[in-house]
């Protein structure tokens, strides 16, 4: 541990809540240098749905390397990146009736972020976006200008202006969100202008496992619609199964304009960044927009793989059953007047209103051989998090660990 106590710098965050040098990983667990086997109900704060080295996608990825493929070409045309593509249009978007164009952007989810608030203001040629109160959306100066959290929007070191913040429920319990969005943009004494786009994560994750719910996102459709507004959903961590279906806000029946996918589209860890796109707004001139890891090759292959894995594992049945199995665990032997729970398919929240120790309890925890992660304001939200394919009995055994070190 000397070792990166003294060189590494003091920014590192997850190491100081996991104080272990890890090895091997595999499936739903997680090694030490010991040899101690840990649970992981974090999963790469969400980039490991299919949970670590899944042998289907690492054999396809080994082939890949083995072939000598292509595996930095920026955005030129490879055979690796056609498979995804036509892969993704069949699998994804044909079945669901969905028509977007895709741009791989930057390596990782505040790239996309980036480029969907740079379209967007391109499109409609205005320059605020709407973000909610208890938003994460990415550390770079665009994103973390819609980003809530005051520690991490400190860390900019200078403004982070054009965008209105509206109060979400995770904030101001018992505000209308969208009554209060509509109001700014119908009222011309509201002092704020009429926004290029809304962007809106249907489920809070970093910001305590709050969910919209269908009826709102309706409204929020139907308000973008109202006022020539785009409407951006940030799937980037509850996307790709997590609350069940592909896309997070299928169950609500809109179409964003915009929606952002990394963390686990490429399955296996390796980065990767997606932006999809309505195609009329598709109106970027050649290059306006780049990067020179944008495409990332090893990720198109390891992603085609997870969308195999994504049918043939019936992924998102599965959720929807294990999502029952999380929900009564948590009900039966959690839930009483100090906790509040929260989530959707495998992602929960458990909300400690009564002033309990989280960090502590986090650390029980970690010392029981679980890896789990803290959210929301204060820290005080437990989230639940584990790979989408866990079998059930480490499922309920990782939800032991919890039970027991609550009441411990």
């Amino acid at each position: 541990m000397e070792i990166f106590e003294r060189l590494e710098s003091e920014v590192r965050s997850y190491c100081r809540s996991f104080p272990a040098v890890f090895t091997t990983a595999s499936g739903p667990y997680m090694y030490d240098e010991n040899g101690r086997r840990y649970i992981d109900f974090f999963c790469g704060a969400g980039t490991l749905n299919f949970g670590h080295n899944h042998p289907y996608i690492k054999e396809r990825v080994i082939d890949f390397l083995r072939g000598d493929s292509v595996v930095h070409a920026l955005d030129m045309h490879t055979e690796v990146k056609r498979e995804f593509i036509e892969k993704f249009e069949r699998v994804i978007l044909a079945k669901r009736g969905l028509e977007y164009k895709l741009q791989f952007t930057g390596p990782t989810g505040t790239n996309a972020v980036e480029a969907a608030l740079k379209l967007a203001r391109k499109v409609k040629k205005r320059n605020t976006v709407f973000a909610l109160t208890g938003a994460f959306h990415g550390m770079t100066l665009g994103s973390l200008a819609l980003t809530s959290d005051r520690t991490s929007r400190a860390g900019a070191g200078v403004p982070l202006d054009n965008v209105v913040k509206i109060p979400s429920p995770s904030v101001f319990p018992g505000v209308d969100t969208v009554d209060y969005a509509k109001t700014l943009i119908e009222n011309d004494h509201s002092g704020v202008d009429v926004p290029a786009a809304i962007i809106i994560e249907t489920l809070q994750a970093e910001g305590g496992v709050y969910r919209l719910g269908d009826e709102c996102l309706r409204r929020f459709r139907a308000l973008c619609d109202e006022h020539d507004i785009l409407l951006i959903v940030d799937d980037i961590q509850v996307g790709v199964c997590r609350t069940g279906p592909y896309f997070s806000f299928e169950s609500a029946g809109i179409v964003p304009d915009m929606v952002l996918l990394s963390k686990s589209l490429s399955g296996y860890g390796f980065p990767m960044s997606l932006l999809l796109i309505k195609p009329e707004i598709d109106v970027w001139k050649p290059g306006e927009h780049n990067g020179t890891f944008r495409g990332n090759q090893i990720a198109f292959s390891a992603a085609s793989a997870a969308l195999d894995l994504v049918c043939d594992c019936d992924v998102e049945n599965e959720v929807g059953r294990k999502s029952l199995i999380i929900s009564e665990f948590l009900t039966d032997r959690i839930a009483d007047d100090a906790v509040i729970i929260r989530g959707a398919g495998m992602i929960y929240g458990i909300d400690f209103t009564g002033g309990q120790d989280v960090a502590l309890i986090q650390k029980r925890c970690f010392e029981n051989g679980l890896i789990i992660e803290r959210a929301g304001a204060g820290d005080r939200v437990l989230k639940i998090m584990p790979p989408l394919l866990i079998d059930d009995e480490t499922l309920v055994g990782g939800l032991k660990i919890i039970d027991n070190a609550i009441h411990a």
